[in-house]
Formats: structure tokens, sequence, C-alpha cells
């Protein structure tokens, strides 16, 4: 039996099947309460991603290494539809990252980016600045062997920018130019 049902132009209901695959989806947080949540969802069986990367706090007596969310305020579930409410419904959660009203999936290559990313020693900085469009490369070399992303030069550094589209987020790295190649 079909999920969904349509009308059409001659009034005949045509099944739609929702899709049954689940897939990455971007959630909006409470500020500062990213853990939390994680914490919280995988509670309810949701397979959740939250990018977190090692810094150093200080406070006046003492320096620590903490972990803190590479995107502030959002998380990442990989969910199918039928599950939104589950998600909705989580203690924390303030809205999916949309895209015309619905929830905007994020492709499974960003979701792989970001993993490469934490679980490599590259310095991270994230920006929401808008940049010209560069080269597209691949790393090829060193730790994030299969990133990929766009080339661009800030003063004398070349980086590479990884883009997270519906999150209107760029992670910007120095790498060396030698370990990149063109796409």
């Amino acid at each position: 039996m079909p999920d969904i049902v349509s009308r059409s132009q001659d009034g005949n209901v045509i099944p739609l099947k929702k899709s049954t695959q689940p897939k990455w989806y971007a959630i909006y947080t409470h500020p500062r309460a990213e853990k939390q949540v994680r914490d919280r969802l995988i509670e309810a069986g949701i397979e959740v991603f939250l990018p977190l990367q090692k810094t150093y706090r200080i406070w006046s007596d003492r320096k620590k290494l903490v972990e803190v969310p590479l995107l502030s305020s959002y998380v990442f579930v990989r969910v199918c539809p039928v599950s939104f409410v589950k998600v909705y419904q989580t203690h924390g959660v303030v809205r999916f990252v949309s895209f015309e009203g619905q929830p905007a999936p994020i492709p499974q290559k960003q979701i792989d980016n970001l993993r490469l990313l934490i679980n490599s020693n590259a310095e991270i900085e994230v920006s929401s600045e808008k940049f010209e469009q560069g080269d597209a490369v691949e790393v090829v070399r060193g730790s994030l062997i299969g990133l990929t992303g766009e080339l661009i030069e800030i003063g004398s550094h070349k980086r590479v920018i990884v883009r997270i589209d519906k999150l209107d987020q760029n992670l910007i790295l120095n790498i060396p130019v030698a370990f990149l190649r063109r796409l």
C-alpha cells in the first residue's frame, strides 16, 4: 500500500512511494546543545554524526584540551522521512535545515568529507563567507586522501575549501598544493 497519494489532472489517484532509504539531514539545535541532542537522538535509536574538533580552552587557572562541535548548533542525522517526527520531538532540536520548505538531504560525499577532516590532524577554519568558484581539487597524498574541494587563494596562501552546501558553511584547510590534483 502506498504511503502517499496524489491526484492527476483528470482526478485519478496516483500512488507515490516515500523514500525508504535513509538519508543524511542537518538539524539545527539550541546553542551549545549539540552533544546533548546527539546523546538523546542516539537513545531514540537514530543514527547521528556530530563532527567534533579538539581545541585548547584557556581559563584563568588552567589550560585544557576539549572537544567542541566543528559546526556550532548543527548535528547530522541519517533517517527516513517517517522518522522526522521522532527527530523534531527530541529536546534541543530547533528545526531541520530546509530548502523550499522541505528538509534538505546532505550528500553522503559531504558527510564522508567531514569524517575525513575530523579524523585528520589538519587545521580547520570554519567560515560562512561566500567564495568565488575555483578549481575543483582532490587530495591525493597525506592524511586527507580522497577529500574533494575547491582551490582558493587567501592572501599569499593557497588553501582548499570544502563546502557544506545546505548549511552555507565552508571549511578552509591549509593543504600543500603538491598534495592536490585537479579534477
